[in-house]
């Protein structure tokens, strides 16, 4: 009986770890997608609506929209200097990271 607890536990360990790693890492993905938007100080203004990203830039010609779609982006829109990103639910994470990387 004791070996059956044992491995139970030992199964149910080994799923935690993996649904912990299988989770994305949003500062990581913040990060690149500041990277990836040209920087912290080409970002003028963001919002979210839903599942759309909407961030307002400086110079769009910085903008690496392959790199962005790397980090899961759905679709990219450009208006004018502004760029419509669609994240289906991780847009509010990204937004709440990036709002805290330009805090520090």
């Amino acid at each position: 009986m004791l070996k059956y607890v044992i491995i139970i536990l030992v199964l149910v360990i080994i799923a935690l770890v993996v649904i912990k790693a299988s989770k994305p890492d949003f500062k990581y993905e913040a990060n690149k997608l500041v990277e990836y938007l040209g920087g912290i100080k080409n970002i003028t203004n963001m919002e979210v609506s839903v599942s759309r990203f909407k961030v307002t830039l400086k110079d769009t010609s910085k903008v690496n929209k392959e790199g962005i779609q790397k980090l899961g982006a759905r679709g990219i829109v450009e208006i004018d200097d502004t760029l419509k990103i669609i994240f289906q639910k991780d847009a509010k994470k990204l937004k709440k990271c990036i709002e805290q990387l330009t805090e520090d």
